[in-house]
């Protein structure tokens, strides 16, 4: 499995902007201490929603950072506020000025007025670097977090520890720390330099996108590669190159992008999974995508990142 000299650049949720400072997190007291600093901004976290701005104006203790000429969606940061002890913490990191950042998980304790709570779905592609790295990590956690009250050994409950990055068991004290379940997805594409693409089971019509699974105990990232299209398409491919790679935390995964040659071309379609495969030339998809007869992802995703690195160049189509 090689690396091509060109991989995929400007992926959304994918910039490494904080600086996570884990050695700070075994530190006692340090949500606490963080919680009662006014220097700390809190990102509320609120069913995996989080209040945004748009990016106009100063930091007045609520606001984020905004993109690239602070023009952008910005996240509604704030100061600690006491009931925020209360709630689960989760130590996200610091910028390179010193200021610590923690997301705090439940309902607002300060939801005077309208406010503009979005998914990071919703608003992932428009958040400035560091933004995207608070939610991205705080969703992931969150979680996480949601999913792993109870011990899986002996059932007991577990605390979290360590900032949030560790919940305990009550009963036997084993720790368990957060999961990162890793999928490859890749463009297949065949020798006469078509697209393979594909409509899940359950999907809406005309909806397409490249084909994707998650990576099995004892497997390769290569051979997850050929063996998720095999089953899924029933096509074998060579050639399996590394492109890129995105956080995922939908709800706790890792995209692991490849793209890879096709050696077979004739589709045999595994039901359960998938409603119906195409090969497409780049004036079909482009096409399709114009009439509005195809969907493929958004900019958000990894899957999106791929179709365009084949086309050629971005194409006009969901935001």
């Amino acid at each position: 499995m090689g690396r091509p000299p060109e991989t995929l650049a400007n992926l959304s949720l994918a910039g490494a902007a904080l600086d996570r400072a884990a050695h700070r997190r075994r530190a006692a007291g340090l949500l606490e201490a963080l919680l009662g600093d006014p220097a700390t901004r809190v990102l509320q976290l609120e069913a995996g929603s989080a209040e945004v701005l748009d990016g106009a104006g100063d930091d007045d203790g609520r606001g984020g950072r905004g993109g690239p000429g602070d023009d952008g969606l910005r996240l509604a940061l704030r100061r600690p506020l006491p009931a925020d002890r209360e709630a689960l913490g989760l130590f996200l990191g610091e910028d390179g000025d010193g200021t610590a950042y923690v997301a705090v998980v439940g309902d607002a304790v300060d939801s005077e007025g309208a406010r503009d709570l979005r998914t990071l779905r919703q608003v992932g592609a428009d958040l400035g670097h560091v933004d995207a790295d608070l939610f991205t990590t705080a969703l992931g956690l969150a979680n996480w977090h949601a999913t792993h009250t109870h011990c899986p050994r002996c059932g007991a409950p577990t605390r979290p520890e360590q900032a949030g990055w560790l919940r305990v068991c009550t009963e036997d004290g084993t720790e368990h720390y957060p999961r990162t379940d890793p999928a490859v997805i890749m463009s297949v594409v065949d020798d006469d330099d078509r697209l393979l693409m594909a409509r899940g089971a359950g999907w809406g019509e005309g909806r397409f996108s490249v084909l994707a699974g998650f990576v099995e105990p004892g497997e390769s990232l290569e051979a997850a590669v050929a063996r998720e299209v095999r089953e899924e398409v029933g096509v074998e491919v060579a050639d399996v190159r590394f492109l890129g790679d995105q956080p995922w935390p939908f709800p706790t995964s890792i995209m692991l992008g490849f793209t890879a040659r096709a050696v077979t071309t004739e589709l045999t379609l595994q039901r359960s999974e998938i409603a119906e495969a195409r090969w497409f030339t780049r004036a079909e998809l482009l096409g399709g995508v114009a009439r509005r007869e195809l969907g493929i992802s958004p900019r958000l995703s990894i899957s999106r990142g791929l179709v365009e690195r084949w086309v050629g160049h971005p194409v006009e189509g969901p935001p």
